[in-house]
């Protein structure tokens, strides 16, 4: 088994030094190969690379960024695995062997990647060391293989993917439209879920990533164009959701998401509860086609569809930032109570439009809409912990229980919520203009047992 590692490099090389060093001290010899693409570097890089035995570089004589690099050193890539590894990367003790374990564990596995201290999507953890001495003290204690803890994934982030050399040949080189860099990951995340294999994220192997950025470009609308959704805004992952559902975790559940995109959230349930039962309604086709790729997914309208389930069939019904998004959101709500369980739960997250920010905008004249936020301008709905109580009371439901998220605040922001709460004659007001975000749990008027809220 040999694995061609890929490395691109644009100056920086003391980064790429230590990245190769890393490599040769922590990796089996005669296990891998390393091809070193270099994108016009004029800082010694070239140089350097001249002096080194076994490695294979390809000099550009211009930068021709990450997608048409990756394919250059792709096609001279002679292992049965390529593992795209950043430039500033450090590599620790089974980092490789661990990756290959769960890589190989299933045939329909197609990419794996590991955990860094720095990184997007939710494959970042804390490792509290100081220097790179450390961190190879912790990486050792840390890299014990453990299927356990493998969780599958909608997408990874490129800073360290392993990927059958087999699935290459049939997915097909990078898009080289995301040039110089930017989402050619995620766009490669997806088709090669769509070729049939999925992708697989190793919590029992860390790397350091030094956070070095090579050539990159924001491609979000590029890869919106291309694949009919936003791939961060359409990926989330709602842990706070998730943490809500109370089942024995091998206990079988029936849990449907509104709104589930591409699926996420219902996998991150899935690699928690094996036996889960997932389905998804979502408005979006191309996303829905995701979700589809491993839940029952409908592509359609909540507040019109009807649902092809059985009556009471669901543990728990999911709506993670939509009802705010619904011309209707009651109606939407009355739609889902006959298929919840009388001892089911609605688990819901929504804005507060209570929120300091909002007040202190509204109070100099401003209502404007955003992006992404409380007023984000796609939403069609506002509440405030009040309205949302009587949404669920007037639909069929009683609110269960809920806690609150929040944001940074100035020390501005805490004299505004000082004067206002003091203003208003009522200190209770005061947790509400901080709170951020609702997440609320529902259950069934007739039966469904509340809980306290807080």
């Amino acid at each position: 088994m040999k694995t061609s590692i890929v490395i691109l490099t644009h100056n920086q090389q003391e980064y790429l030094q230590r990245c190769i060093e890393s490599i040769r001290n922590y990796t089996e010899s005669g296990q891998y190969e390393i091809i070193v693409v270099d994108n016009n570097s004029d800082d010694g890089t070239v140089q350097w690379l001249k002096t080194q035995q076994e490695v294979t570089t390809i000099y550009n004589d211009q930068n021709v960024g990450l997608p048409a690099g990756y394919n250059q050193a792709i096609r001279l890539a002679d292992g049965d695995t390529v593992l795209l590894l950043k430039q500033d990367a450090v590599v620790t003790q089974g980092w490789l062997c661990n990756l290959l374990a769960c890589l190989y564990s299933h045939e329909k596995i197609g990419a794996v990647a590991p955990v860094t201290n720095i990184a997007p999507y939710y494959q970042a953890v804390w490792g509290g060391y100081n220097n790179m001495e450390e961190m190879q003290v912790y990486a050792k204690s840390h890299n014990q293989s453990a299927p356990g803890k493998w969780e599958e994934r909608v997408k990874l982030a490129g800073y360290c993917m392993l990927i059958k050399k087999e699935v290459i040949d049939k997915v097909g080189l990078f898009d080289e439209a995301f040039t110089p860099g930017g989402m050619e990951d995620d766009d490669y995340s997806f088709r090669i879920r769509l070729a049939g294999y999925t992708l697989f994220l190793c919590k029992d192997t860390f790397i350091h990533n030094s956070g070095q950025v090579l050539s990159h470009t924001d491609n979000r609308s590029k890869f919106a164009a291309k694949w009919g959704f936003d791939s961060i805004y359409s990926t989330y992952i709602r842990n706070e959701i998730v943490n809500l559902i109370d089942k024995p975790k091998d206990q079988p559940i029936k849990v449907l998401e509104v709104g589930c995109a591409c699926g996420g959230t219902l996998l991150q349930i899935k690699n928690i509860y094996a036996k889960a039962e997932l389905a998804g309604i979502e408005f979006n086709e191309q996303a829905a086609a995701s979700a589809g790729l491993f839940a029952d997914v409908i592509a359609a309208d909540i507040e019109k569809a009807t649902l092809p389930y059985p009556k009471g069939y669901f543990d728990y019904i999911i709506f993670a930032d939509v009802l705010e998004h619904l011309v209707d959101p009651w109606q939407a709500l009355k739609n889902v109570e006959p298929y919840l369980q009388a001892g089911g739960r609605i688990l819901a997250s929504i804005p507060n439009v209570m929120h300091v920010s909002v007040i202190q905008s509204l109070l100099q004249g401003y209502w404007r809409y955003v992006d992404a936020g409380i007023l984000d301008k796609t939403h069609m709905r506002f509440f405030t912990l009040s309205e949302i109580d009587r949404m669920f009371t007037s639909t069929g439901y009683q609110l269960a229980g809920y806690h609150q998220t929040y944001i940074h605040e100035s020390e501005t922001d805490k004299h505004f919520i000082q004067a206002l709460t003091a203003l208003m004659g009522n200190p209770q007001l005061a947790a509400q203009y901080r709170t951020y975000q609702y997440i609320v749990t529902a259950a069934k008027a007739n039966g469904g047992g509340a809980l306290p809220a807080g």
